[in-house]
């Protein structure tokens, strides 16, 4: 093994320097000029997941075959969503391993893993990691025992290493972190441990702590104190686990948090539970919070509002608009003003039974008889609510918005109230409760075209089995995802129509991305422990 590192240490010194170039923060934020690239998790800090290449079309998608595949060296879940720069990718393993391929050929240049911690537990958390940030000639990566990370673009060294949280009180990491000017933004996991939500903000050449804002209050006299009764905050939830969105122009960040603790009873938490199942706009600079928007108040459905939020311009009722839109577990697609937080859409996007709809402002109103009760009570959307963490995408050219529906029910159990923090405990009766899944032909993923104003569906692709990837748009005009079980396919991104797909013969949990390299197009992703590319002959 020792042989082995030296030699990657080798050719990794061998490789000139230029290869590894910086990546500034100005290239970050004008990263659609360089479609070639895919410098932040979303693929532009509006996180569009969205590519201006176009060698790959619906015309010659059919003749797309493998290019290389990579073989990651343990085991576990893998949920990378890989950065391309210069022809360098950076992707994670699990559960915080980093290693750097050539993204010409998938062959290994540099490889880091963190030592973990023998006593670490995750409740409610697979160990995994999603992915990393760049910025300068550092790479950035989040790891499970929550920490933050600076790595040498070229070799893998540590340049700094700061823990941002106690991983014995529950917290955990399994996002990709934000890159913006100078500051490396984080997020954190572990609220079915009672761990307590909050978003950071580190100097990117140091690691020292900038800002901190607590989604969830910490004391009586803090904001949205008095909608927990009884000061139930102290039992944690609101955490943000997966990825945030950015606005350069206004300095704004877009983070979406997670649901109230205990997860299916409310009865001790009485309130709206704020700032739970909400999107908040923060300050870049300051990490004060601009405005929220909450999408489930006193939710117990376990109904995250988590997803990447998706950052764009348009014309909605004849008025240029800034918006950001979000499809949320709860069923429901929302399109908001993203400079105000003002409420402009709302619709269900899959089969929803819990509300009777949303009033003006956006706020639901909720249906008698649809809490969670001892014997079980059914209830759409189901567990894994009407989408996950897997980001859906959005493209300018076709103004539709694009993602793994999820359509089903499940019946939902109400069970001990109590919490008790920290990994080695965990929660009692289940975080509140349960529950049991529906089966049968109306449980099923489909990917679905939206017009991203309105909400209104243009066209869906059925799966015939589970999925659990993100969804991909290119300029070429092709959506790329995958299902449950291994099929990766193409789209026509304005009708639907499958145009090829190839079995990779394990299950994929992927964040597909594309990039260019000499002139030529890949689309990469991963299933199992591969990490593949595809490209055209």
């Amino acid at each position: 093994m020792k042989t082995v590192r030296t030699i990657v240490a080798i050719l990794v010194l061998l490789i000139p320097s230029s290869v590894f170039a910086q990546v500034s923060y100005d290239r970050l934020r004008n990263s659609d000029r360089e479609p070639q690239n895919w410098l932040t998790y979303g693929g532009n800090y509006q996180s569009q997941r969205f590519s201006g290449l176009k060698q790959i079309t619906p015309k010659n998608a059919a003749s797309l075959k493998m290019a290389w595949l990579y073989q990651m060296r343990g085991s576990g879940i893998v949920e990378t969503s890989p950065i391309i720069v210069d022809g360098i990718m950076y992707v994670t393993e699990p559960p915080s391993t980093v290693t750097a391929l050539d993204a010409r050929t998938g062959k290994p240049l540099w490889r880091w893993t963190p030592t973990i911690p023998r006593d670490l537990m995750t409740v409610g958390l697979f160990p995994t990691n999603r992915g990393v940030a760049v910025l300068g000639d550092m790479v950035y990566v989040a790891t499970i025992d929550a920490h933050v990370v600076a790595l040498d673009a070229k070799s893998g060294i540590v340049r700094w290493n700061v823990t941002i949280a106690n991983y014995k009180e529950g917290y955990a990491i399994t996002q990709a972190p934000v890159a913006i000017d100078g500051k490396i933004i984080t997020g954190m996991g572990g609220g079915e441990a009672a761990a307590a939500g909050f978003l950071a903000a580190y100097d990117a050449k140091t690691g020292k702590e900038l800002w901190r804002l607590h989604t969830i209050p910490r004391s009586p006299s803090d904001p949205g104190a008095d909608t927990w009764a009884n000061n139930s905050w102290v039992n944690g939830g609101a955490t943000t686990w997966n990825a945030g969105s950015y606005d350069p122009d206004t300095n704004t960040i877009y983070w979406g948090t997670g649901n109230p603790a205990p997860d299916w009873n409310g009865d001790g938490r009485m309130g709206d539970n704020l700032f739970s199942c909400s999107l908040i706009a923060v300050d870049a600079d300051t990490g004060k919070m601009k405005w929220y928007f909450q999408f489930s108040p006193h939710e117990t459905h376990d109904w995250d509002s988590a997803e990447p939020p998706i950052l764009f311009d348009a014309t909605l009722n004849g008025k240029p608009r800034k918006l950001v839109a979000l499809a949320n577990r709860n069923g429901f697609y929302y399109v908001l003003d993203r400079i105000t937080g003002e409420f402009l859409v709302g619709v269900p996007f899959v089969k929803q039974t819990w509300a009777k709809g949303l009033d003006a402002k956006g706020r639901p109103i909720p249906l008698p008889n649809t809490e969670p009760t001892v014997e079980g009570n059914l209830v759409y959307p189901g567990l894994t609510g009407g989408i996950n963490w897997t980001s859906p995408c959005y493209s300018p050219l076709t103004g539709l918005f694009y993602l793994p529906a999820r359509e089903g029910g499940a019946w939902y159990i109400k069970g001990e109230e109590k919490m008790a923090p920290g990994n080695s405990v965990g929660m009692v009766g289940g975080g509140g409760g349960g529950g049991r899944f529906m089966t049968g032909d109306d449980v099923y993923v489909a990917i679905r075209a939206l017009e991203a104003t309105t909400g209104k569906k243009k066209w869906e692709y059925k799966l015939t089995g589970d999925s659990w990837t993100a969804t991909l748009a290119t300029a070429g005009g092709v959506v790329f995802s995958a299902d449950g079980a291994g099929n990766f396919f193409a789209l026509d991104a304005e009708t639907g129509k499958p145009l090829w797909h190839f079995l990779l013969g394990t299950s994929s949990r992927s964040n597909p991305v594309t990039y260019a390299v000499d002139g030529k197009q890949y689309v990469a992703g991963t299933a199992g422990n591969n990490v593949f590319a595809f490209a055209l002959p």
